[in-house]
C-alpha cells in the first residue's frame, strides 16, 4: 500500500515569507520618503525670507554682493572684517583689515574718511 505524501511545511511558508519581506520593504521606503519630504520642507522654510521680517538697522546702506565684488576687483573699497582676530585668522577676504567690532570705535580713525569702507562679519 502506498503511503500518503507528507506535505513539506517549507513549501507553504516560502510565499508568506516573501510577502512579509516585501511588505517590510514597502513600509521602509514609505517612511524614508515621508522623512525626506519633511526634511526638505523644513530646510526650505528656514531659508525663505518672510514678509514680516525686517532688516536690522535700515538706516545703514547695504552693499550688494555684485557691487562689493566689483569694488574688490577694482580695489576701490577697503574691506573691514569686524569679527574677532581668531575668526579672522581662520579665513577672510584677501586684503581685508581686521578691526573687531568691540574695538571698532577706537580704531576707526586708522581708516581714511575718503575711502569706501565695506565692513563685514561673515
Amino acid at each position: 500500500m502506498a503511503q500518503p505524501k507528507k506535505s513539506n511545511s517549507n513549501d507553504n511558508s516560502a510565499p508568506l515569507i516573501l510577502m512579509a519581506a516585501g511588505l517590510v520593504l514597502i513600509i521602509i521606503v514609505l517612511i524614508w520618503q515621508l522623512y525626506k519630504s519633511q526634511s526638505n520642507n523644513y530646510n526650505h522654510s528656514m531659508l525663505l525670507p518672510t514678509a514680516t521680517s525686517e532688516i536690522p538697522y535700515p538706516e545703514v546702506t547695504r552693499v550688494s554682493l555684485k557691487d562689493a565684488h566689483i569694488a574688490f576687483d577694482e580695489k576701490t573699497a577697503v574691506f573691514v572684517d569686524v569679527r574677532s582676530a581668531s575668526t579672522y585668522d581662520q579665513g577672510h577676504i584677501p586684503g581685508a583689515i581686521n578691526l573687531p567690532l568691540d574695538q571698532l570705535e577706537a580704531s576707526i580713525s586708522q581708516l581714511s574718511p575718503k575711502s569706501w569702507i565695506i565692513p563685514y562679519c561673515t
